[in-house]
């Protein structure tokens, strides 16, 4: 309202200005409003309306917690460099808008999916925020790196964890192998550091480099490390992402239960250890069509499956709603 005034008051006085002579007595007046100022006033106004906006929409990032339990240990924040490095993720989060509203949406679905999954190979559940930072829990990413999948594995190391990659097939977008593929990597790196939030580090710079530095530096957690900024950030993401899942409205984000993606059981799941000449004709027979199909099995790439070692796989034919 304050600002729809000014504005009329400014039109007023360009008027005036338009209409008075320059030697009028108008022109010569001392109580001549200055539209420059007077536009000075309105800009300034007009800024803090909206920042009062924003403010009343998103309000500031959440404080820094005294300490956060991840995988079954205690993290304070209790120096400095701790601090802040969690700071800089709460802000990150907070003001991550796109993102952060879709990773909630998918996080009912894809969490329901991979939950199972963890706890079936003894890896703590809180290894579920790492897809989140790896890919936006959007099954079909593909990082500029070529990594793939809800857990990002590259080509060329999807096999040493048992992951097929083909022209034809990409279980890197398989959801159920791609996390038994995650779980035998953390249990590895497990072994080798026995600590969680170090395993998560080595899932994004890789065992090798880790070891080296915590070798290096004297250091037996990660935490602990010089390391390039992306692996130390890294870790706190993961931290953050806890936190924002688990109480999404201190970071500002009201998102209705109901608006939430769903998981569907499938209706049914096909057993195969033969060729599928057409994908296609598989759908329609089984009462879908192939884009449905394609959909929940996004570890197909084309419209047939060769499979001339004889291997089994599982297809999905999913609940369509």
């Amino acid at each position: 309202m304050k600002i729809i005034l000014l504005l009329a008051v400014l039109a007023s006085v360009n008027f005036c200005s338009s209409s008075a002579s320059a030697g009028s007595p108008a022109a010569a007046s001392p109580e001549r409003i200055d539209p420059d100022s007077l536009r000075a006033v309105i800009k300034a106004e007009l800024v803090e309306e909206i920042l009062d906006g924003m403010r009343a929409v998103h309000p500031t990032a959440p404080s820094v917690p005294e300490s956060i339990e991840f995988a079954g240990k205690t993290y304070r924040f209790d120096t400095d460099a701790m601090y802040e490095r969690m700071d800089r993720e709460l802000i990150a989060f907070t003001y991550m808008h796109t993102n952060s509203t879709l990773m909630l949406k998918r996080s009912t679905r894809y969490f329901r999916m991979v939950e199972p999954i963890l706890k079936a190979n003894g890896v703590p559940e809180d290894l579920k925020y790492l897809m989140a930072i790896e890919s936006n829990l959007d099954p079909k990413a593909v990082s500029v790196s070529g990594a793939a999948g809800l857990w990002q594995f590259l080509k060329s190391t999807a096999p040493q964890y048992g992951l097929e990659v083909s022209s034809e097939v990409d279980e890197r977008y398989n959801i159920e192998k791609e996390t038994e593929a995650a779980c035998k990597y953390f249990k590895e790196a497990y072994a080798k550091y026995g600590d969680w939030l170090t395993v998560a580090a080595s899932y994004n710079a890789g065992q090798g480099g880790i070891t080296k530095r915590l070798n290096d530096q004297k250091q037996s957690s990660a935490l602990n490390l010089f390391l390039p900024e992306e692996t130390s950030r890294y870790m706190f993401r993961i931290l953050v992402a806890k936190m924002f899942f688990t109480d999404p409205e201190s970071f500002g984000f009201n998102v209705p239960k109901e608006d939430y993606y769903p998981y569907r059981e499938p209706r049914k799941v096909v057993t195969v250890t033969t060729a599928i000449p057409s994908l296609p004709d598989f759908a329609a027979d089984n009462g879908v069509t192939y884009a449905d199909l394609r959909n929940a099995n996004l570890w197909m790439l084309g419209t047939k499956l060769s499979n001339p070692s004889g291997k089994t796989y599982k297809i999905i034919i999913p609940t369509v709603k």
